[in-house]
C-alpha cells in the first residue's frame, strides 16, 4: 500500500446537483556511454504517483448528465483543463471530458456568427456517445479509461502518458475508487526537477538542442496572424497539435496559442465568433496566457528543462537569432528523452 499523508482534495462534483452556473518526427540521440545517464530513470521507477501528489489540490468531476456548456464553464471557472466524467447509472469513472472536446465541438457544428451552436449550448457530455462521436469526448482506451493507481511508479505514468499521446492521467485509488489527482507531464517534470536534485546529473544534460535532435524540427503546425481563429481550430484538430505559433509574413513568431486558450472563448462567450483573425483572438486573452517561450539551437538541454519548469508551459518554440520558428520542444519530448530513452523505450513511436 502508498504510505499515507494527508492530503487536501477541494473535489467539486457537477452535474449529481443542479448547478448554476501531426505527425511529428521525435529522435533522441544520446551521447556515448554514460554512468549517470540512468539515474532519472531508476530516480522516476523508485518513486511512486502517490509521491507527486501534492498535499492540497482541486479536482472537478462531471457527471455524464451534465450540459455540456456548465461543464466547459466550470473548467473556466476553476482554472481547469479537463475532469474525470463519473457515470451514475454504471457507478464508475467513464472517461474525460478536456480542452480538446470543447474544441471538436466548435469546429465540427461553427458555420458562421449568424448561427447558434446549439449542440454546445443545448447537449448533456453523454450524448456525445452517439455514433458519429462515438467516444470521441472521452479518454479511453479498449473501452476503458486510462488511468493508474497511487503505487505504481512515476516511469510508468510517465510511459502511460506518452505512449497513449494523452496529457492527463487520473490516479484512481484501486481500492475506493476515487479520483486521487490528475497526474500531468508538467507536474510530473516539476517533480523531478525539486526533488531530483540529490542524484548525479547524466552527462547528456549539457549537450545543445541542436546535437542532441529532441523536438520536432520537420513539418512545423503554425498559423498566420492574419487567418481566421476557425482556420487554427482546423489545425488543432487535423494535427492533433497542442499549441500553435502564431507567424508573421516573415515566419517569425509572434504569439503561442495553445488549446487552452480557446477554453477562453467560453469564458467570454465568443465561440460563436470564430471568424475573427489570429491577431484580434491573441489581443483579447486576459487570463491564462503563456506567452512565447523560446529557446535557441545552441542552448543545453539543462537550460532548455529549467527555463519550461520555472515558466510553467507544455512547450517551447525554438527560433533562430531570427525569431524565425525552427521547431518545438514539448514536455513529452523532454520526459521521453531523459527517462524513457535510458530505458530502451521510445513510447511518442509505440
Amino acid at each position: 500500500m502508498f504510505k499515507k499523508r494527508a492530503l487536501t482534495l477541494n473535489v467539486s462534483v457537477f452535474g449529481v446537483f443542479p448547478v448554476q452556473l501531426h505527425h511529428n518526427m521525435h529522435t533522441s540521440h544520446l551521447p556515448d556511454p554514460d554512468p549517470d545517464a540512468e539515474t532519472y530513470m531508476n530516480f522516476m521507477k523508485k518513486h511512486c504517483c502517490y509521491d507527486a501528489i501534492p498535499t492540497s489540490c482541486k479536482l472537478v468531476i462531471f457527471d455524464t448528465t451534465l450540459q455540456v456548456k456548465k461543464a466547459f464553464f466550470a473548467l473556466v471557472a476553476n482554472g481547469l483543463r479537463a475532469a474525470p466524467l463519473w457515470d451514475n447509472k454504471q457507478q464508475r469513472f467513464v472517461g474525460m471530458l478536456t480542452i480538446t472536446d470543447f474544441i471538436n465541438i466548435l469546429h465540427r457544428y461553427y458555420r458562421s456568427p449568424m448561427v447558434q451552436i446549439y449542440e454546445l449550448e443545448e447537449h448533456k457530455i453523454e450524448t456525445w456517445r452517439g455514433d458519429s462521436f462515438q467516444n470521441v469526448y472521452l479518454q479511453y482506451h479498449d473501452q476503458c479509461l486510462i488511468s493508474i493507481t497511487p503505487n505504481a511508479s512515476l516511469f510508468d505514468a510517465v510511459y502511460s502518458l506518452l505512449k497513449h499521446k494523452i496529457h492527463r492521467l487520473p490516479v484512481i485509488d484501486p481500492v475506493s475508487g476515487n479520483v486521487l489527482h490528475i497526474l500531468t507531464h508538467k507536474r510530473i517534470l516539476k517533480f523531478l526537477h525539486l526533488f531530483g536534485g540529490m542524484v548525479p546529473k547524466p552527462r547528456f544534460l549539457k549537450m545543445q538542442i541542436k546535437d542532441a535532435g529532441i523536438g520536432t524540427f520537420t513539418d512545423i503546425a503554425t498559423v498566420r496572424q492574419t487567418a481566421t481563429l476557425y482556420d487554427a481550430l482546423s489545425v488543432f484538430v487535423e494535427r492533433r497539435v497542442s499549441a500553435l505559433p502564431v507567424v508573421d509574413e516573415d515566419g517569425k513568431v509572434v504569439a503561442l496559442y495553445s488549446r487552452f486558450d480557446v477554453i477562453n472563448l467560453a469564458a467570454q462567450k465568443t465561440y460563436n465568433n470564430l471568424s475573427m483573425s489570429m491577431q484580434e483572438a491573441v489581443q483579447r486573452r486576459q487570463c491564462f496566457v503563456e506567452g512565447v517561450i523560446k529557446c535557441y539551437p545552441d542552448e543545453t538541454l539543462e537550460t532548455v528543462i529549467d527555463r519550461i519548469v520555472k515558466a510553467e508551459v507544455h512547450r517551447l518554440v525554438l527560433v533562430d537569432r531570427g525569431d524565425v520558428v525552427r521547431g518545438i520542444i514539448s514536455l513529452s519530448d523532454l520526459l521521453q528523452a531523459i527517462v524513457l530513452s535510458p530505458a530502451g523505450i521510445d513510447a511518442l513511436f509505440s
